[in-house]
């Protein structure tokens, strides 16, 4: 659903063990970046939500790891709205090596909409046009 929106990055030595391997938590971390620039080059940041007094949080996240990225090494994220309704959003991610674009990981994150006091709320039909936007 969409035309998928991609970040580049770089491996953080914070990010590594101490073989200078990324440690499993970083994909979720990644993932997180990608979604926040999604929204951004949408047209409507994260910040720009929240000031209405909506929050997308998290209910589901899975993450399958291919292959290790190592310190230093550049990789994209790529990400994909899969579905966005009124209440529920559906963020699928790839990451790849920038050098052959090499699959990483992949996964996905679901999340509810709701208002400040964390009670299920529908996103306004702006929000919701902007990012289900081509």
């Amino acid at each position: 659903m969409g035309t998928p929106v991609e970040t580049e990055e770089r491996v953080r030595y914070s990010e590594t063990d101490q073989m200078g391997v990324a440690h499993n938590k970083s994909y979720l971390e990644w993932f997180e970046i990608g979604r926040t620039e999604f929204c951004r080059r949408k047209g409507i940041p994260y910040r720009e939500i929240e000031a209405q007094g909506f929050y997308l949080v998290v209910v589901e996240a899975f993450c399958k790891y291919r292959k290790p990225l190592r310190y230093d090494q550049a990789f994209i994220i790529r990400v994909t709205l899969r579905d966005a309704t009124s209440k529920k959003v559906v963020f699928d991610y790839e990451i790849l090596t920038r050098e052959d674009r090499s699959l990483v990981a992949s996964g996905y994150t679901v999340h509810i909409a709701t208002n400040a006091r964390g009670e299920v709320s529908p996103l306004p039909a702006p929000v919701l046009d902007k990012i289900s936007a081509e």
